[in-house]
């Protein structure tokens, strides 16, 4: 449900000035963009705008049936701003640039670390022309370090990160996450970091620089098992669906397909197995306790399996969630956004787009609920270019240059 446009989000009033393109920063800003901040997205008029505007093989049609430049890549980070075309490579632009940070409140920027240096738009710069100014800078391996200069994709970050060396089937390839889990997780710390700054420049008038790395990030992300290691100094091991420090929570097999099982503690053990029918293993000291069980993992699945290849999915996840035992269907993505939980969520918004086929585009809904001042969806992805004139005109009172 979309909200009313007399609402203010939360961020009402904020400008800020993006100079992202891919994926972390877009999602950082679209971040921002959704809780009530302008966005000025700067793209440059050289390559058509950001690269992914043109990361097919899905699109948004024109009302002629032709791909426009709304890929669905684009789309899913890019809501909720302002395009606006300008070549940074100029010294015209780079004077646009400057005089739109003079009205901003943040600037974000995913070049390479010293990238926008010769254009005098890093953040020493910038910060020291308007004090109160949040700087935040996202790169692949941060601005110091032996590995700066490298080049940061999602996959080199869950690569380098350490992330896939725990994703896959035990004696499989090492294997990323299905999406860029790496880029949008970096997105929303520098969401987190923004906010933080803008606390403290409210407080104390000081702006400052925030910088944040994919690499960084995903390594803070590795949780229980980064943690597993630092405190046994073992390495953790790809385990396919299976967790490390509980068991049995894995997927398993029935006969019409495949469910869920996440037994969260010794009751719920207790329960499952009268459930299935094997109310000895409850009762098994091998089998008892999670530590019990995580020690004889492997013996447990062996008798596990025979068992719920038995059942038929729906029936055993009827039994199991009538005991309140944490079992669950593995959807499709189809099956996952067309679900009455998807809708009653609002997981999936339809959003006005003109010129586009249909009028409007499905875009995932952002999953953040607030009672005051909620999540609106004001402005679709926008085309390449096309509040250029209108941002120039209302922000710098000049006219787009030719």
């Amino acid at each position: 449900m979309m909200a009313s446009s007399e609402t203010k989000g939360a961020l009402d009033g904020l400008v800020i000035l993006d100079l992202t393109r891919i994926l972390a920063g877009p999602t950082a800003t679209q971040m921002l963009g959704d809780l009530g901040a302008t966005v000025i997205k700067i793209e440059n008029p050289k390559t058509g705008g950001d690269d992914t505007r043109g990361w097919g093989p899905n699109y948004a049609r024109n009302e002629d049936g032709s791909a426009s430049d709304l890929s669905a890549y684009f789309m899913a980070a890019n809501r909720n701003k302002r395009s606006v075309a300008v070549d940074i490579a100029t010294p015209e632009g780079q004077d646009i640039i400057r005089r739109l940070a003079a009205r901003a409140d943040v600037v974000v920027e995913n070049f390479k670390p010293g990238g926008l240096v010769k254009y005098g738009l890093d953040h020493a710069t910038l910060c020291a022309a308007h004090p109160g100014l949040v700087y935040c800078s996202i790169s692949g391996f941060g601005q110091t370090g032996p590995n700066r200069e490298r080049p940061g994709y999602d996959l080199m970050a869950q690569g380098f990160g350490g992330i896939m060396s725990l994703t896959g089937e035990p004696d499989g390839v090492p294997t990323k996450v299905g999406v860029g889990i790496a880029d949008v997780m970096c997105g929303m710390y520098a969401t987190i970091g923004i906010l933080t700054a803008l606390r403290h420049r409210d407080q104390t008038g000081e702006g400052q620089h925030v910088e944040l790395a994919l690499v960084d990030t995903q390594m803070a992300w590795l949780i229980n098992e980064g943690l597993n290691y630092l405190t046994s100094g073992e390495l953790p091991v790809r385990r396919g669906n299976a967790h490390p420090n509980i068991v049995p929570y894995d997927a398993f097999e029935v006969s019409d397909g495949h469910f869920l099982l996440a037994v969260g503690n010794d009751s719920q053990f207790a329960r499952f197995c009268d459930v299935i029918r094997l109310p000895e293993l409850a009762e098994n000291p091998d089998y008892t306790t999670n530590l019990a069980r995580i020690t004889n993992r492997l013996a447990l699945i062996e008798h596990l399996r025979p068992a719920l290849l038995g059942w038929e999915k729906d029936a055993l996840l009827d039994a199991l969630r009538a005991v309140k035992v944490p079992a669950g269907p593995i959807n499709t993505v189809a099956q996952a956004l067309r679900s009455d939980q998807a809708q009653a969520r609002g997981s999936v918004q339809q959003v006005a787009v003109e010129g586009i086929e249909g009028g409007s585009v499905s875009l995932l809904g952002n999953p953040l609920k607030f009672s005051a001042t909620p999540v609106k969806y004001q402005r679709p992805p926008p085309r390449f270019g096309q509040d250029t004139e209108a941002v120039l005109d209302e922000f710098l009172a000049v006219k787009p240059l030719k």
